[in-house]
């Protein structure tokens, strides 16, 4: 019989559960893994040193673009960092406006992971569930901010733009009758705020679809079951975040622990699991599925009983409208001063977090008193988890290590940055 030797293999980046970018040197032992080595790197844009060179608001597109998954939730942390060195606080309405978007973004974000997770481990057909749902979500993307996905709403002071009293109609084409389309645009007849609270009506229970596919699974279980086990206090000590520290039975989220915007008036759960293995850090955030939920609706109910303004009205923060710009000289040369050279924030340092959906996003801002950062750090929180797979998955077979890369959720853009 031939010996058993000690294979290094290359896992990714172009295997499709890599994830993107990802390359995994494995060292095995047959086929169970004895050290995993994260290769990264590949996809690195140079993105806070690019933001040394910008005036403020110029770099907030480039948050998008980091966790690509849940972009608002980027802008939302880059945002507070600038409001809080200038000492400024958005209006309520905007406040709102922004717990609201967060909570799309999360939403977005764990469908894209329970979807590309199902499809990394042999399930397909939730996939395509989690992808007609996002499909909505990235419609009132669309409504407030003109794009899909890189939205560049969020702004300092507020919010780009108050929520559109119109969503957009599908229009009859080759592949959709009228008959099509009139079903279609059934929940788009009223403002952006009834297409949401439509949304939230009908989507417990294509949550309830995704559990019927997987909680009771018996291959999904065998699949994530006692795979990828963090102790509580390892997960603390690796300095875990979000989903990956609440499976492990730590009830740590930053709404609850130290909400901002007005997370503290609104009624949610933190969900948590018990035994740190895949399939506990899955069923928290199908339980955050719902929690989302419940603070969608809280907001849109607000927002509906509380009209007013979504951006300060301070003009050293804010550009004059379009009305205004057209109309006047002075507001044509300070709309062009404000969009060439910014503003300029005080001399300062400041760190300023969100819970992304992926776990603490934070930015470290330092400023000389400029118009541009003098130093900006992001804390992504994947780049954090991805330093613990080698430990994750060691003495695991083969097939266990896409069950531990879907089960953290990374997301390249903000690991590389």
């Amino acid at each position: 019989m031939a010996e058993i030797r000690n294979l290094t293999l290359n896992f990714g980046p172009q295997h499709p559960a890599a994830h993107g970018v990802l390359r995994l040197v494995l060292e095995m032992n047959g086929e169970v893994i004895q050290k995993a080595d994260p290769h990264i790197g590949l996809l690195h844009r140079g993105t806070e040193k690019l933001a040394e060179s910008k005036i403020f608001n110029q770099s907030i597109g480039y948050m998008d673009r980091l966790d690509y998954c849940s972009m608002m939730c980027n802008e939302h942390a880059y945002v507070l960092a600038i409001e809080r060195l200038l000492g400024i606080v958005p209006p309520p309405r905007a406040q709102y406006i922004r717990v609201l978007f967060d909570e799309i973004t999360r939403i977005l974000s764990h469908l894209m992971w329970l979807g590309a997770h199902g499809l990394d481990i042999g399930a397909m057909t939730v996939f395509l569930y989690c992808f007609r749902e996002r499909e909505d979500l990235m419609d009132c993307y669309e409504a407030v901010s003109g794009t899909r996905m890189h939205a560049t709403y969020y702004r300092p002071g507020g919010v780009y733009r108050d929520l559109p009293e119109a969503m957009p109609h599908y229009q009859p084409s080759r592949w959709h009758s009228q008959s099509d389309v009139d079903r279609m645009n059934a929940n788009r007849s009223g403002s952006l705020l009834d297409f949401i609270e439509s949304f939230t009506r009908k989507f417990p229970k294509c949550v309830d679809e995704y559990e019927t596919l997987l909680t009771d699974n018996r291959i999904w279980k065998q699949r994530t079951v006692n795979i990828g086990v963090v102790s509580p206090e390892r997960a603390q000590q690796l300095g875990f975040s979000g989903p990956m520290l609440r499976g492990s039975g730590v009830a740590w989220d930053l709404r609850k622990k130290q909400p901002y915007e007005v997370y503290g008036e609104l009624d949610f759960d933190i969900p948590v699991g018990v035994n740190g293995d895949c399939y506990d850090r899955y069923l928290v955030r199908v339980a955050e599925l719902r929690q989302s939920n419940r603070i969608v609706e809280q907001c849109v109910r607000w927002l509906r009983a509380n009209p007013g303004p979504v951006m300060i009205d301070d003009r050293k923060v804010r550009p004059p409208s379009r009305e205004q710009m057209k109309g006047n000289m002075e507001s044509l040369i300070h709309h062009f001063k404000f969009m060439t050279e910014g503003y300029c924030v005080p001399e300062g340092e400041t760190y300023a977090a969100v819970e992304a959906p992926k776990g603490e996003f934070g930015v470290y801002l330092i400023s000389d008193g400029a118009n541009k950062p003098y130093r900006m750090k992001c804390r992504a929180p994947s780049f954090v988890h991805l330093g613990a797979l080698g430990e994750m998955v060691q003495g695991h077979m083969l097939a266990d290590v896409v069950a531990v890369i879907g089960t953290q959720d990374v997301v390249f853009g903000e690991v590389d940055r």
